[in-house]
């Protein structure tokens, strides 16, 4: 076999992260092991959460070592095993390097059927980041009919698939996006009843009064910052916050303060959840029965940006922290 190309850690961003803080290589192929498996990845996930393992704050997640290759979620093909749960040519979604093989000994690879639905979206639709919103949606936001629902980062992996749940659950959903195409394509595919551009709306409060005037009943909230602080202002008593993300704070190189008047969780019997999916494999079965179901039904609609070639990782992935991509964002390695 021809030698590994990967994208390692070369050295931690502060604030933005930028071109130099990755450095491709080459690695000699490797000899397995009893119980090891080499993994071809063929679809890699770029996801906001992998910011923070770029920096050594304790997080939920391990940081990413410098000078060794950065992980994800990804789809691979198995192409050597000595592990007797794997054959050649199984299809597998896990953690996987961002490489163009893996050495792996199996622990956290699936199986997945590579018939019926592109492979991509088991990292998107059908992967983690629906997952996410899924949950986050039914048991935490739980919207009813006649209920106001707010999604931050609309349109991006998570946020697109959390608004058409809470809008089939019969609330009036209202949404934010980078730009007009996609609050357009959130009103006119996912069914969103409002969706503003915030980087040209930069009064939110006034925005969210106009577009929620009975408030907000539920928040999912991806974006964190100037945008949370506002819909934290115009919860309603008994509101519930599912705390999935704060994208527009991970490159700060100082914490923002936090929204003012937090006795606001106490007057209004506020239920503010932070949560990480991982917490909650157990229910990957329902959620996939569930969510498939809407797929094909018709009922449910997904965007993703695909990038060509492992090279173009790291650009892609400095811009998905600045808004630049359209729904799940994904490597075609």
């Amino acid at each position: 076999m021809t030698e590994i190309r990967q994208i390692v850690l070369a050295k931690r961003p502060e604030g933005d992260v930028t071109a130099d803080c990755f450095r491709a290589e080459t690695a000699a192929s490797p000899v397995l092991a009893d119980g090891q498996i080499l993994v071809r990845t063929l679809f890699l996930s770029l996801d906001p959460y992998m910011r923070p393992r770029m920096t050594e704050l304790n997080s939920y997640v391990p940081a990413f070592e410098l000078g060794k290759p950065l992980t994800g979620g990804a789809v691979g093909e198995v192409v050597e095993t000595r592990n007797p749960r794997f054959a050649k040519g199984d299809i597998v979604n896990g953690l996987l390097n961002w490489a163009t093989h893996t050495l792996h000994d199996g622990r956290g690879l699936r199986k997945i059927d590579a018939t019926g639905v592109p492979l991509s979206a088991h990292l998107g639709v059908l992967g983690m980041p629906s997952f996410t919103a899924w949950y986050g949606i039914k048991h935490i936001c739980k919207p009813k009919a006649g209920e106001t629902v707010f999604v931050s980062a609309a349109t991006g992996a998570v946020g697109q698939v959390a608004g058409q749940l809470a809008k089939l659950a019969g609330a009036t959903v209202v949404g934010c996006a980078g730009d007009e195409e996609k609050c357009q394509w959130a009103v006119r595919e996912a069914g969103y009843d409002a969706c503003f551009n915030h980087r040209t709306e930069r009064d939110y409060g006034a925005v969210l009064d106009k577009l929620c005037p009975k408030g907000i009943d539920a928040d999912f909230e991806n974006a964190g910052g100037r945008i949370f602080h506002a819909v934290f202002a115009r919860m309603n008593d008994f509101g519930r916050i599912a705390f999935c993300g704060a994208i527009s704070e991970y490159q700060d190189k100082e914490p923002i303060a936090g929204p003012t008047k937090m006795f606001t969780i106490v007057q209004r019997r506020l239920n503010l959840q932070g949560f990480i999916i991982s917490d909650h494999v157990a229910l990957m079965g329902d959620f996939v029965n569930e969510v498939g179901g809407l797929l094909k039904q018709g009922k449910l609609k997904a965007r993703e940006t695909v990038i060509d070639g492992l090279a173009n990782a790291p650009q892609a992935f400095m811009g998905l922290l600045k808004g630049e991509n359209f729904g799940k964002l994904v490597v075609k390695v």
